[in-house]
């Protein structure tokens, strides 16, 4: 399995685990309905601690683009690897949001709220606030990306063949978990804290595509968000980490 091929695997199973406790959570007549945020959260960290356990040997698990666009920038991926991993980031998103949809089919068809069936794809502000909701998630994916290049950075030492075995692996795959349930815990009650375009815009597209009864609007307004957001907060993090480095040394 190479690089590509992993981070397209991680990040399905990141999106089929993830998507698939919400769907469970607020879907009508699942055996999880109504479990809440605390479950949800917890379902996101597992879904990470997934698939970092698959992926990371093999590709660093990055499977985020905000996370391949920090390293990138910290020195610590190559930027010619940048779009292929994100495209098979945007790849793998796609197929587990399907993948949940398929599973799910009947109970999306049982759900007659629309916003409830575009929860189990992307994410939506809990107070629509565009400029405070992109900081929310500019706030959330900083500390996700600003841990990580801390935390990856005695592997700098490695060669350069090995560069793309950095990413959310180099933290171990329950150390980041944690990072993540502990993101969506305190700062997922704004937005949902996609910190992660390929999490939101891939499932997204998928909803707009896939049949459901009683279904509404994709909320393509509100997209920018969880995609420009996520990639801020990696640009804001990797400049701080090389500022500090330039300072320290």
């Amino acid at each position: 399995m190479n690089e590509i091929v992993a981070e397209f695997i991680g990040t399905f199973l990141l999106i089929l685990l993830g998507n698939g406790v919400v769907a469970n959570v607020a879907l009508k007549d699942t055996k999880g309905h109504e479990g809440g945020w605390v479950v949800i959260s917890l379902g996101w960290g597992l879904g990470v601690f997934v698939g970092v356990a698959v992926a990371g040997p093999v590709s660093g698990a990055h499977i985020n683009p905000a996370v391949t666009l920090g390293l990138a920038i910290a020195g610590m991926f190559s930027w010619a690897q940048v779009i292929p991993f994100i495209l098979a980031q945007m790849a793998g998103a796609a197929l587990g949001a399907f993948t949940v949809w398929l599973f799910y089919r009947h109970h999306f068809n049982r759900t007659e709220d629309a916003g409830t069936q575009l929860a189990c794809f992307s994410t939506a502000p809990a107070i629509r606030k565009p400029v405070s909701n992109f900081l929310s998630e500019l706030i959330g994916t900083f500390v996700l990306i600003f841990v990580i290049l801390y935390i990856a950075e005695p592997s700098l030492t490695m060669g350069e063949e090995l560069n793309a075995n950095i990413g959310l692996g180099t933290l171990g795959a329950l150390p980041v978990a944690l990072l993540v349930t502990a993101i969506g815990l305190s700062l997922g009650g704004t937005t949902g804290y996609a910190i992660n375009p390929a999490r939101d815009l891939s499932p997204r597209i998928m909803h707009t595509i896939l049949p459901m009864d009683h279904k509404g609007s994709s909320d393509w307004s509100y997209a920018w968000v969880p995609v420009v957001g996520p990639f801020s907060g990696a640009i804001v993090a990797a400049i701080l980490y090389l500022l500090h480095g330039i300072l320290i040394a």
